[in-house]
């Protein structure tokens, strides 16, 4: 697809967002990844929209992603909240991948939140653990910008030196901080699954610098930051990376009763988070 046929979606998506809220106008949107779903619980005066009703929307196949776009307060912060996303390994492009992520920004979303279910690779990352990533090693063997450059959109080699806001991961912090929840910072390293990596590919992304891994959120973040969105993740381990844990607990049932099990405590933090957002008048 061509870029102008390309944005003509996204436009053509958001525009219909738009009818949808009225007069609602979101300042942050939030990705919930895999068992995330019940987070929306905390929305008031939610408005649900079925992926299903907005042109051109990636339909998602994976486990644990409902397809559905939520509107409401969080923590007194309008939000978009997308209950799921699609991913790579389901047989989409990176355009198609980040296209939720694009209408986000065509929205005018002053920050891009995003939760996901990661293996742990570090030794002292247990299940439950919850991650703020700093930076991330993009190992999939693609990149949402490559074609064609639109100069409205991004520049076309945009920096990702800065890419995960410090402001933002401090503001976590201290709602983590607050609640008495332990929040740690790491790095992910992205595959480009569906199947998960070998002990020996483990390996080398510890000797990398990872300490989470995990199958999706690189193009978004990639995307997010050069569209000039403020952009934060936070990951929940849901089992130990390969080689480091049992074959069991990286199960599909074992990895999303890990994330629901974890589900109350995520909500609260981004609940504290928003707040915290929305005091500042940012």
């Amino acid at each position: 697809m061509n870029n102008m046929a390309y944005r003509g979606q996204v436009l053509e998506a958001a525009a219909c967002l738009r009818s949808k809220l009225g007069g609602f106008r979101p300042k942050t949107a939030v990705v919930l990844g895999s068992g995330l779903g019940r987070v929306t619980e905390l929305l008031n005066d939610p408005v649900v929209i079925e992926s299903a009703d907005i042109p051109h929307w990636p339909r998602s196949t994976a486990p644990g992603h409902a397809g559905k776009v939520v509107a409401g307060t969080m923590g007194g912060r309008p939000v978009l909240v997308f209950k799921g996303r699609v991913h790579y390994y389901e047989g989409y492009g990176m355009k198609e991948v980040t296209f939720p992520t694009r209408v986000a920004g065509a929205l005018g979303v002053r920050q891009y939140v995003a939760t996901n279910a990661s293996g742990g690779i570090d030794g002292d990352l247990n299940t439950g653990s919850l991650v703020l990533v700093e930076d991330h090693i993009n190992y999939m063997g693609d990149n949402p910008l490559i074609g064609p450059t639109d100069p409205t959109w991004n520049e076309r080699f945009p920096s990702m030196t800065r890419a995960y806001s410090q402001r933002l991961i401090g503001f976590f912090e201290d709602a983590a901080a607050a609640l008495h929840i332990r929040v740690r910072r790491g790095v992910y390293i992205a595959f480009s699954g569906p199947s998960y990596e070998t002990p020996a590919e483990i390996r080398m992304a510890r000797t990398m610098g990872a300490s989470i891994v995990g199958m999706s959120t690189v193009p978004e973040v990639i995307v997010a930051s050069a569209m000039g969105m403020e952009t934060a993740v936070l990951s929940c381990v849901a089992n130990r990376a390969a080689g480091l844990g049992t074959v069991d607990e990286m199960a599909e049932e074992q990895v999303l009763k890990a994330i629901e099990d974890a589900c109350s405590g995520i909500a609260a933090l981004l609940s504290a988070f928003m707040e915290r957002l929305e005091r500042e008048g940012s």
